[in-house]
């Protein structure tokens, strides 16, 4: 069933979408709507099975100082990272950050942008999760100010603070080639989200622009769980690869706990590199070479970003940051 927002209610009156808005959010009075019309909105946001809890207490009637956080994985790195650079950002501005995991899941990522709208936060800073462009979308018509973090969708004009993925990964696989690696395998998510799959444009650009031929054997799109089986084709087939690219710090963990069963050693029997890091890194043999996003900056311009909107400036920002290649000693001199 398709959700019904401020647009909708507005045709089947025909009204506009800022009268609804008045209404829906007890300011018919104070805004001078007729009597009649403001009773023929509230008819037709029942008729259409309008939610009034999503609006009810918009976010523009009054600021209580706090900011609602969703991060996609409580336990990532990056989450904890960007959460505890968020709440020094906001605390500085005297804002109070509330924050909640979506645990990848686009009903919990819903719910938890319900509960901070109705506990009248000022402003919503997101990491969405996979298929969530209809709830973006909702936020956009309802005016709730927003940031994406980390990951934004191409098709909607939002302000949004990222990294270069694409930079990023290009840069990683022109390392492993530099370094004298040929058969360079790149570990992935199957996924729809953009950042993921423009880490794998980077690599597959690399890849031609140093004229190393592309094997789809050594792309690897998977779920986690079937990453023992996919590494043991790469690394046990007739032309096994020579370096493993994981997308994530995840995937990279995982991988590397694959790799200690089977006493595979990094980086004498194959190179690793990982795009983000993870604390757990620090407990390995080897230093791990990895991309290292910028937190610190991104938290800050998020909630200054979101600041701007919530003081109701319009402004149009997409930011995509660049990472820094932590060199380690998981990828072998050829």
């Amino acid at each position: 069933m398709k959700k019904v927002g401020l647009k909708e209610i507005a045709e089947y009156v025909g009204v506009s979408t800022a009268l609804v808005s008045y209404v829906l959010n007890g300011q018919a009075v104070e805004k001078q709507v007729n009597k009649e019309t403001a009773e023929k909105i509230l008819r037709a946001a029942e008729r259409l099975h309008y939610r009034p809890n999503q609006i009810a207490k918009s976010l523009k009637l009054r600021k209580t100082h706090t900011i609602g956080l969703v991060v996609a994985e409580i336990n990532y790195r990056f989450s904890t990272g960007i959460t505890r650079a968020i709440e020094g950002e906001a605390k500085k501005n005297n804002y109070t950050v509330i924050y909640g995991s979506s645990n990848e899941s686009k009903d919990k990522f819903e719910e938890l942008i319900n509960v901070f709208i109705n506990r009248q936060v000022d402003g919503l800073i997101l990491v969405p999760v996979e298929n969530s462009e209809e709830q973006i979308r909702f936020l956009q018509k309802a005016e709730i100010p927003f940031v994406l973090v980390d990951r934004n969708f191409p098709d909607i004009k939002t302000n949004y603070i990222a990294l270069d993925n694409y930079k990023a990964a290009y840069e990683a696989t022109a390392y492993l080639i530099a370094t004298g690696h040929r058969k360079i395998c790149m570990v992935n998510y199957k996924t729809t989200l953009f950042h993921l799959l423009e880490r794998k444009r980077g690599y597959m650009d690399a890849l031609k622009d140093h004229k190393i031929r592309f094997n789809s054997k050594w792309l690897l799109e998977i779920n986690v769980e079937h990453l023992p089986h996919a590494l043991d084709n790469v690394l046990t087939a007739a032309e096994p690869c020579d370096a493993l690219f994981f997308a994530t710090d995840t995937l990279a963990l995982n991988g590397l706990k694959y790799l200690n069963k089977k006493k595979l050693k990094v980086p004498r029997d194959v190179s690793v590199l990982s795009f983000d890091e993870s604390d757990a890194f620090e407990l390995f043999y080897t230093p791990i070479t990895h991309s290292m996003q910028p937190l610190e900056e991104m938290g800050k311009l998020a909630v200054n970003t979101l600041l701007e909107l919530i003081n109701h400036n319009k402004i149009n920002k997409q930011i995509n940051l660049e990472a820094d290649l932590i060199i380690g000693k998981s990828c072998k001199e050829k």
